[in-house]
């Protein structure tokens, strides 16, 4: 995947840096094009002549050489690579990146690349904890660029957490697969979880979704560079990606209207969510007291949000359904997949053993018009997103 590929690769003051020199030689091995900009804090850590034999060309650290009147031109080094690496990512960096601040060779570079840009953090965990570096990792990945997540160890203060460089192994991986995926540039729809419609303050209709294929779902979207609009219902779980964007809701017209507005400038809808069907046709302001008589509701049909996007679903806009089903699963799930104008349906059926809701398996078929269904054995839930995602790439 990254042979004959050009990659920058930059380097920011992090004691991380060291692994820069890994970083290099695997890069090399794979049969890339590597080039190394280093920030003058970068100098501190690793020498510009470890990083320069490595890669068989002269490290770039300053805008012009002021002995030979050399002119470092940013704007050709932008356009030479396929992709653009910051590993170490310091926090000052990822600041500057964030706002547009062009004060050295890296980040002048950065504001004229035209290949993707991918962002390997590396820094204390206070540092990586502090929502100002929060907020500028989400702009970062709100603009289009690939996070690899940093690791979970021993840091260089002593203290144990997130915020250590992922090792070089993991990042040559990551660009191995994302580097010419078809996701990158994407934005994704996914919802998940459950809806829940109060029949008072108490009470309420629901069903016993946890949402751990949807979520699943996302972090294997933005594992493979799309941006991701997350839409979920009252669940337990927490997003890991920052390239994730999440909107809590509640009941079934809160999803509808969330998705509504999404849709519109989104490449790709996955409906994962077990959306409720119906909700009370009134509600009680006060709790509903307990009574001798029996109790009747009177229940009405939601807004079905999957049949409304298939009919908003623009020329070259994907649309993925789930099909939850107890009888009839095939005849039910292919109705479906054609009366919503879909392009692809994932079909469980909770006679599966491991399948369905509240597990962290499952065993699903996949239909798309003119094919023969697919079914896969049981799996994980992070291995059926996978092969999810795989089908929703093929049909790019």
């Amino acid at each position: 995947m990254l042979r004959q590929k050009n990659i920058l690769l930059g380097v920011c003051g992090s004691i991380a840096a060291y692994k820069s020199a890994v970083l290099v030689r695997h890069l090399i091995k794979e049969g890339a094009n590597v080039r190394v900009i280093m920030t003058s804090a970068a100098t501190e850590f690793i020498s510009p002549l470890t990083l320069g034999t490595l890669s068989g060309q002269p490290v770039l650290s300053r805008f012009a050489e002021h002995e030979t009147g050399t002119w470092t031109n940013h704007v050709e080094l932008g356009s030479w690579a396929h992709l653009f690496l910051i590993a170490p990512a310091s926090a000052n960096t990822i600041a500057k990146l964030a706002h547009g601040i062009c004060d050295n060779l890296l980040t002048a570079v950065y504001l004229s690349a035209k290949c993707p840009v991918y962002i390997a953090p590396a820094m204390d965990l206070d540092m990586w904890k502090h929502p100002s570096t929060q907020h500028n990792i989400r702009l970062l990945t709100q603009y289009g660029n690939r996070l690899i997540p940093p690791g979970y160890g021993e840091l260089a203060s002593g203290l144990t957490g997130e915020g250590r460089l992922a090792e070089p192994e993991e990042i040559v991986s990551y660009l191995a697969q994302t580097g010419s995926g078809k996701l990158t540039g994407k934005k994704v729809l996914v919802t998940a979880g459950p809806t829940y419609e109060a029949l008072d303050p108490v009470r309420f209709i629901g069903n016993r979704s946890t949402g751990k294929m949807g979520f699943a779902l996302a972090e294997e979207l933005a594992r493979r560079g799309a941006s991701v609009e997350l839409v979920c219902g009252p669940v337990h779980l927490q997003t890991q990606s920052p390239a994730i964007a999440r909107t809590d809701v509640q009941t079934a017209d809160e999803m509808y209207q969330a998705c509504m507005k999404l849709f519109p400038s989104c490449d790709v809808a996955i409906l994962s969510a077990a959306v409720s069907d119906y909700a009370p046709a009134t509600f009680s302001e006060e709790k509903i007291k307990k009574s001798d008589a029996l109790l009747s509701l009177e229940l009405k049909k939601t807004k079905d949000i999957l049949a409304d996007l298939g009919r908003r679903k623009k020329k070259g806009q994907l649309l993925i359904g789930f099909a939850l089903e107890t009888t009839n699963e095939l005849e039910n799930a292919k109705e479906k997949l054609k009366k919503k104008n879909l392009d692809l349906i994932v079909l469980n059926s909770l006679r599966d053993a491991g399948a369905g809701f509240g597990t962290d398996t499952n065993k699903v078929t996949l239909l798309r018009t003119g094919n023969a269904p697919l079914s896969l054995p049981l799996k994980s839930k992070a291995e059926v997103a996978k092969d999810i995602v795989e089908n929703i790439q093929s049909l790019l």
